[in-house]
């Protein structure tokens, strides 16, 4: 435990090697610049930090996003926005479930180990189907379910340590390809579950989807601190860039395999969440997921969205978003 000027740092496990929890942060501390100091270096050496008992409001949220950065607008204009905060804060969406009458027919259901479970997310980042990257969200559940509905958070550092030996040499140097298509119906590589619903905004989304250049981003890149960052979400990844074949295909898969099982060792956390939590996490260096909750319970999450790129990412042929009109089946 670590205390100063009011907040209190745990590390967020014994057997994690990344994460941080923080207590004590609020209208007064959030101000102090030597907290906010020691936050920014706590996050670029744990990658990630809980902070428990906050305010759960809007305005809490931003203010405390931009201890880390300017906010950036999301790239597409069919993700939800949050209400509350308006014109104040760019970029804050809102995802929220609300159950059907039939829970059957609920937006993008999927069935997962025989339960029928509402906003399942794979492992993947933000932002992968743009050619830049945020550096880092914000995230808070106003609304979660009784049970189910954990994000977690698996630490690109440390899954570049324990992935298997062969995978890792195959995929060094390489990027992967990736699109805005969110369908978890066309999703390619690691598939672990059955989709059963789109979402109403699916038809509008690929419209806009059409529009976008394909993404490249390196499967594993090396950070300024000179870690290794394995960096590979199978949600939106259609192929290995120069070699779209059955072999490219083969390895992808096994991959996005390999990441599931570590999804529950070591190298992940999975965050139960209490209406007063907030969590950033680094972007460029986590993948999160989402395991889903029951159908029948609605879930809220609201976050923000923190400007700031790697500078790895690129789109295909140099192209520009609106310069290229894609078909997607």
């Amino acid at each position: 435990m670590r205390e100063m000027a009011g907040i209190v740092v745990n590390d967020l496990g014994e057997n994690l090697s990344f994460g941080a929890e923080v207590h004590g942060l609020d209208w007064d501390t959030i101000t102090d610049e030597a907290v906010r100091e020691r936050l920014r270096a706590l996050f670029v050496e744990r990658g990630m930090i809980v902070f428990r008992d906050m305010e759960p409001s809007a305005r809490m949220q931003v203010a405390l996003s931009r201890i880390f950065g300017p906010l950036k607008d999301h790239p597409t204009q069919t993700t939800p926005r949050d209400d509350e905060t308006g014109d104040e804060a760019q970029g804050v969406i809102d995802m929220h479930y609300r159950p059907s009458d039939e829970v059957a027919k609920g937006e993008g259901l999927v069935e997962l180990d025989g339960a029928i479970v509402a906003r399942f997310s794979p492992w993947h980042f933000d932002h992968c189907y743009n050619d830049e990257l945020n550096y880092a969200g914000v995230l808070r559940a106003p609304i979660n379910a009784p049970v189910g509905g954990r994000t977690g958070f698996m630490d690109g550092v440390e899954l570049y340590r324990q992935f298997p030996q062969d995978l890792r040499d195959r995929l060094e140097g390489r990027n992967v390809i990736y699109t805005l298509d969110t369908r978890l119906s066309t999703m390619k590589y690691g598939v672990n579950f059955t989709p059963l619903t789109e979402y109403a905004s699916t038809p509008q989304l690929l419209k806009e989807a059409s529009t976008f250049p394909r993404a490249m981003h390196p499967a594993i890149w090396t950070r300024e601190t000179g870690e290794k960052v394995m960096h590979f979400g199978a949600w939106m990844a259609v192929g290995l860039e120069h070699q779209e074949d059955a072999e490219g295909d083969r390895l992808l898969d096994r991959a996005a395999h390999a990441i599931n099982r570590l999804g529950e060792g070591t190298s992940a956390y999975w965050h139960d969440w209490k209406p007063t939590d907030m969590v950033i996490w680094d972007n460029h260096r986590m993948l999160h997921a989402v395991e889903g909750c029951d159908a029948k319970y609605e879930r809220q999450t609201l976050r923000t969205t923190i400007k700031g790129d790697y500078g790895r990412g690129y789109f295909e042929d140099g192209k520009k978003i609106g310069e290229v009109q894609r078909e997607i089946a």
